[in-house]
């Protein structure tokens, strides 16, 4: 009996999770949906943060927080946090300014979300690490220059 029962439980287990796969396929196709193509493939700064913001003139802010090391030895893998107090925050992109694509990321938030991301990204060499904030139709930077000892996009 307890046999019997273990087998229809791992049944229902094994059932469950392929329809998890299955949805789990679909997801990401309709998550990709939406990026921003040009603002990510864009060979400058201005262009990618016109593309993904609507413009590319932002105010430098101190009140953006950008926790990255001094030296990476590995531009593969370079640990970056940002966060700031500004009210109201739409939206954060992080920049590697002399990546061949500068823009890395961008981060969409609602109105009631606390700002503050933190990821890994990919440095070719020795850069800054700009952070841009957007709030309302405003823009509001930060960088944070970064030593690369071994680049990270082939380098």
């Amino acid at each position: 009996m307890i046999d019997a029962t273990r087998r229809t439980l791992l049944k229902g287990s094994l059932a469950a999770g392929s329809v998890g796969v299955a949805v789990g396929l679909l997801a990401p196709r309709l998550a990709l949906a939406d990026w921003n193509e040009a603002a990510f493939h864009a060979k400058d700064i201005p262009t990618a943060l016109t593309g993904l913001m609507g413009s590319d003139a932002p105010e430098t802010s101190d009140r953006i927080k950008i926790k990255a090391p001094d030296i990476a030895e590995n531009g593969a893998v370079v640990p970056v946090t940002v966060e700031t107090d500004l009210e109201g925050v739409t939206s954060i992109a992080i920049i590697a300014s002399k990546n061949q694509t500068p823009l890395i990321a961008s981060f969409d938030f609602s109105g009631s979300a606390i700002p503050f991301v933190s990821t890994r990204i990919k440095m070719a060499e020795t850069a800054d690490v700009v952070a841009v904030v957007k709030v309302g139709d405003k823009l509001y930077q930060n960088a944070k220059s970064v030593k690369v000892t071994i680049g990270g996009c082939g380098g």
